[in-house]
């Protein structure tokens, strides 16, 4: 295997259940991995916590990482900002250990075009009216930002051609379960031992 980590990218529209599943990964998986905490200008919500779920940011900070070459990926979703800060990510790549990205969409094409060696997972509902409920049962959002969302939502399940993998969220567990299977078959890949294998033989 590369001495190198992988990179593990789970993206999918707003309100799929990301979070849900990063959260059921870290907890229950026999999978090991380190998960890099986004950072975001949107307000906490109850339950959330600082450094946990997100680095919850002003405006100008995060624009100041910006200016600064920090982030490994950003974008502005719903009048947010939401990013990855960079020097974790290579940090942890470079010891050999596995970084898992949850990101939105936009984010994770930028990532693509950065690190295309990236396992790049793609997170869908079942149908878009399952995706309305959750958005809606979530109640942080008005009527307004939730079609706001929904049309966004559209336009990124578009975008799922650009991944490698989709998984259906319909059930955490099976999310989860699939996921797993997707992150052991990608350490088998020949192009990720190909290097080892080669120092073996003295090549």
């Amino acid at each position: 295997m590369s001495t190198r980590g992988m990179l593990i990218v789970l993206s999918g529209p707003s309100g799929v259940g990301k979070g849900t599943v990063r959260k059921a990964m870290l907890k229950n998986s026999s999978i090991k991995f380190d998960y890099s905490v986004s950072m975001t200008t949107r307000q906490m919500r109850p339950g959330e916590v600082d450094g946990v779920d997100y680095y919850f940011r002003t405006n100008e900070e995060f624009e100041e990482e910006i200016s600064n070459d920090g982030m490994l990926e950003y974008a502005k979703y719903v009048d947010h900002y939401y990013g990855t800060p960079l020097k974790y990510v290579n940090q942890k790549l470079d010891a050999g250990i596995d970084v898992l990205l949850e990101i939105e969409v936009n984010g994770a094409m930028q990532v693509r075009e950065k690190m295309p060696d990236g396992v790049f997972i793609f997170l869908t509902p079942p149908d878009l009216t399952s995706l309305r409920d959750r958005i809606t049962h979530r109640g942080t959002d008005d009527e307004k930002t939730i079609d706001k969302r929904m049309e966004k939502a559209k336009k990124e399940i578009q975008m799922m051609t650009s991944y490698d993998y989709a998984v259906v969220n319909d059930k955490i567990p099976n999310a989860v379960e699939k996921i797993e299977g997707i992150i052991r078959s990608e350490h088998l890949r020949v192009a990720r031992v190909i290097d080892q294998y080669k120092k073996i033989i003295g090549d």
